[in-house]
């Protein structure tokens, strides 16, 4: 995949927004350096291949501010990973050979319940997406994300979509914790689902 074209700024990467990189993770294996993911100043200091000094004179970082989108402070204090990274990794979670440091999952409103459920002080944050890998890596905290309207935009994310990066050395205990609460919540559904019928039976009445 060559770099696209330069901006007017000289912005430049293999794709939009590191946040791309998911999309095609999901079905197959790749590396990727700085430069690759170098079109998105954010994604770029989230994932620790540039500082904030870095980047925040850059075009884009300069439109996200002027419009209101975020502020000064909030990009200050944005979660990041403290060592820049030599290369990012990616792929299928059942197919890889390498050892990860962070598992993301794309979502759906009744999983975010589940995974609720199963870690109550669950971190649910907003933009930019991309900040939940920076979490996880660096506090080795489950986060989610409600998505971001950047990433968004670049990836084609559906409006039900969600994602959340969790850490690899604690997934095997969020499996056990999430398969608890997936069946608690079943027997819950079910209850609630036939104790329902009586004001379906009511209605029936009413409308005889």
């Amino acid at each position: 995949m060559p770099l696209a074209p330069e901006n007017e700024a000289g912005r430049t990467g293999r794709v939009a927004a590191g946040c791309v990189f998911w999309s095609y993770a999901a079905t197959e294996h790749f590396s990727t350096v700085a430069e690759d993911h170098a079109n998105c100043s954010v994604g770029s200091v989230t994932h620790g291949f540039n500082a904030i000094p870095e980047v925040v004179g850059n075009d884009d970082i300069g439109e996200l501010l002027g419009s209101g989108w975020v502020n000064e402070e909030a990009f200050s204090t944005l979660p990041v990973v403290t060592s820049a990274p030599e290369a990012v990794i990616y792929g299928p979670l059942a197919s890889t050979t390498v050892k990860p440091d962070v598992i993301l999952m794309t979502i759906n409103a009744r999983a975010l319940m589940t995974l609720k459920d199963a870690v109550p002080d669950l971190a649910i944050e907003g933009k930019p997406q991309c900040h939940i890998i920076a979490i996880a890596k660096e506090t080795a905290a489950i986060a989610a994300s409600v998505g971001c309207a950047l990433s968004r935009a670049r990836t084609g994310m559906s409006n039900e979509a969600m994602t959340c990066a969790v850490p690899a050395s604690v997934a095997a205990d969020l499996v056990d914790r999430l398969e608890r609460e997936d069946r608690v919540n079943g027997l819950m559904a079910r209850y609630a689902g036939v104790d329902a019928r009586r004001f379906d039976a009511r209605n029936a009445s009413d409308d005889a």
